[in-house]
């Protein structure tokens, strides 16, 4: 790497770290001092309590140990346990609390993966109650499930969630039931009694859970559609917690494939029922209470990988820094002690690629939280809203708020308008309706969800890079950072809660809706505006970018293959499934842009940053930078294999395609400087002695 000319002026550059001060600006809860403790106390847990465990072998058991055990009461004591929880439960935390169970996951998660989802496993059985079910029904399950206070006598209860089956749907098919409902005894003015079957398959947390949240299909003519259904350890029947998974992965949370064969009384309906003709009609099918709790769940596990990938960096530098120490010819001062692999530049250009990609997969994922945190309160609403006028889920429901999207548009324009040029009556009055208010927020919500999920693929590839960075090393049980372990862990993340094929129809069905499209073209604009007011952070190259995978999505909606058959089609996955990764990717990118914008516009106001905040900035700058570059590339490399590939001879002139390709390669101009800058700062970045577990 060349170094500055004489008296040309050396950039400040990465001292440290980046710390619990600059993330607080880039996530966004500065603001939140409970959401600061929560992240210490998170990590206390995880780098003590998770980390001694891990140590100690606990991760060579599938089954559920004193260590395990002891584990859940650390989560409990630590405040982690009723983060989940709204105060008139017993919680803490006031209004939604997807960001705050994120970052729990992110602490979580940088030590292990296993440990985050035992966390994150006992809000997924309670949150189809917390999202659809009844007054009752929350009251019971979610005040249950708080540690109890001191003094107080009871044992607290805990969940799963049991969706997946066993053979032939192997743990993947979620809208195909082989778990039965029936009605056991009905007596003329008294509550149904009901007949649950239930075989689970890959059930997280069985191996302690005091009850499960079961979805299971009608198979009685007197009980319509499907639902998801609350059985209980101690109910009539067979409660059986099956055999442990022998899992390769994730072994610090409790994974069994259990039995359940009970009658319980149809209260237990998550969201309740009527009664039509003799015949019990739940609220909710099981798709629809699922499709409520994946699309929170999802963004706290791609955060769990996004955790990893940062996490490498340091176990990485340290162990580049000590590779030739201790050599009888390797001497204290020498470049080779100090530096060791340090000294090439192909490892600190990996590294930066690594860090790169964690640092965007966690932007995108925390931005859904948020996200999140703004439209769970309004979704509340809606249901209430669209009650007050008769109507309840289904088809009906979905006309309602097909019938406001064209003010839903409406109100995003106006959102991106100047203030003294917008009507600023109708923009409140827009503001103000909570059904437009949901649509548009949900429009987003539908695309950021699953991408954040979908980047799990390319991270799991860049914590492959990791572990080959440290050699042999990486793949043994004392590695520096557990990143074997990391590595494997990360596979499971790639596919939990819905595999790559799933996020990738969900983004490439979501990804064409005019309100999407609409705001992607005012991120565009922003984009523009950035790169206008600040070089030096990609916001160039990442509106080449979107300009030309918006060309490319226009274009194949509007053409055929050589055989005459349509580009863009939803079952066309060979066409649609790539174009969702190249949002993925765009979207990963602009959020770590703004992240890192957001750290230079708030962090002056910060005392504890004065020292090394311009450093931090330039660095941070040049990894945003780097990302987007390598997302032009993808993206180049997406539309380009999508646009020629299936162009048939003769096809029209491609001449503005090529414009635009040729904009995105000479948006790049000057980008590798960026990367020899990150590179470059790795070599004399403070870090600690020591690992902390």
């Amino acid at each position: 790497m060349k170094t500055p000319d004489a008296g040309q002026t050396v950039p400040e550059t990465l001292r440290a770290l980046p710390g619990d001060e600059a993330r607080a600006i880039m996530w966004r809860f500065a603001d939140r001092v409970d959401f600061q403790m929560l992240v210490q106390s998170s990590r206390a847990v995880a780098r003590n309590v998770v980390g001694k465990l891990v140590k100690d072998g606990g991760r060579h058991s599938h089954d559920w140990t004193p260590g395990k055990q002891a584990m859940l009461q650390a989560f409990d004591d630590a405040g982690i346990t009723a983060t989940f929880f709204d105060p008139e439960f017993g919680g803490f935390i006031e209004g939604p609390k997807n960001l705050a169970t994120a970052l729990i996951t992110f602490e979580l998660g940088w030590v292990d993966a296993g440990a985050a989802t035992a966390g994150m496993a006992g809000n997924l059985g309670l949150a189809p109650i917390h999202e659809r079910g009844t007054p009752a029904q929350r009251e019971r399950y979610m005040r249950g499930s708080v540690p109890p206070a001191p003094g107080e006598n009871r044992k607290i209860m805990r969940g799963a969630f049991a969706l997946t089956e066993p053979l032939p749907y192997v743990g993947v098919e979620t809208g195909i039931l082989s778990g039965r409902v029936k009605v056991a005894e009905w007596k003329e003015g008294q509550e149904p009694l009901l007949q649950v079957d239930k075989r689970g398959r890959f059930i997280t947390n069985m191996g302690y859970a005091t009850f499960v949240a079961c979805a299971v299909a009608s198979g009685d003519p007197k009980f319509k559609g499907s639902c998801m259904i609350v059985v209980e350890e101690g109910d009539p029947g067979v409660f059986d917690r099956g055999t442990a998974t022998r899992k390769l992965v994730h072994q610090l949370s409790s994974t069994h494939d259990p039995v359940f064969s009970v009658k319980i009384p149809a209260s237990r309906i998550i969201g309740g029922y009527t009664v039509k003709d003799g015949v019990i009609i739940p609220n909710f099918d099981h798709g629809e209470v699922i499709d409520a709790v994946f699309r929170r769940t999802r963004v706290t596990v791609g955060l769990m990988s996004a955790s990893k990938l940062i996490s490498a960096v340091e176990p990485v530098i340290r162990y580049h820094r000590q590779r030739f120490r201790g050599a009888a010819d390797v001497p204290p001062g020498t470049p080779r002690h100090e530096l060791g692999l340090q000294q090439r530049e192909d490892a600190l250009h990996r590294l930066v690629d690594i860090w790169a990609a964690g640092e965007a997969g966690a932007s995108l994922g925390f931005e859904a939280a948020r996200l999140f945190d703004v439209l769970d309160p309004i979704e509340k609403k809606k249901l209430e809203v669209l009650a007050a006028r008769g109507i309840a889920g289904g088809r009906t429901e979905i006309k309602a708020l097909a019938a406001v999207e064209k003010d839903a548009a409406e109100f995003i324009d106006l959102e991106h308008s100047p203030e003294g040029k917008r009507n600023a009556a109708r923009y409140d009055a827009l503001e103000q309706d909570v059904v437009v208010q949901f649509v548009q927020l949900d429009s987003v919500a539908n695309v950021y969800c699953p991408a954040t999920k979908l980047f799990c693929g390319h991270m799991a590839t860049m914590m492959r890079e990791a572990v080959a960075l440290v050699g042999g090393y990486g793949i043994t049980e004392d590695c520096p950072g557990n990143l074997g372990m990391k590595w494997m862990d990360i596979q499971l993340e790639a596919t939990y809660e819905g595999p790559e094929a799933v996020q990738r129809r969900q983004v490439g069905l979501m990804m064409t809706s005019d309100l999407f499209q609409r705001r992607y073209g005012h991120m565009m604009r922003e984009a523009g505006e950035l790169e206008a007011a600040r070089k030096g952070l990609g916001a160039g190259i990442l509106l080449s970018t979107m300009d030309l995978l918006r060309w490319t999505l226009g274009y194949l909606q509007k053409n055929s293959d050589a055989k005459g058959a349509k580009l863009w089609h939803s079952a066309r996955h060979g066409v649609v499934y790539p174009m969702a990764d190249a949002l993925t990717w765009t979207l990963a990118a602009r959020q770590l842009i703004l992240d890192v914008r957001e750290l230079e516009l708030k962090g002056p106001a910060n005392p504890a940053l004065s020292d090394g905040l311009a450093g931090l900035v330039n660095f941070m700058s040049d990894l945003a930078h780097v990302q987007a570059a390598r997302t032009a590339g993808e993206v180049s490399r997406i539309c380009a294999d999508l646009v020629y590939g299936y162009a048939p001879a003769g096809a029209p002139d491609l001449a503005a395609f090529s414009a635009l390709r040729g904009r995105v390669e000479a948006s790049l101009t000057g980008y590798r400087a960026a990367k020899d800058r990150a590179a470059t700062a790795l070599t004399t970045v403070m870090i600690p002695e020591a690992l902390d577990y």
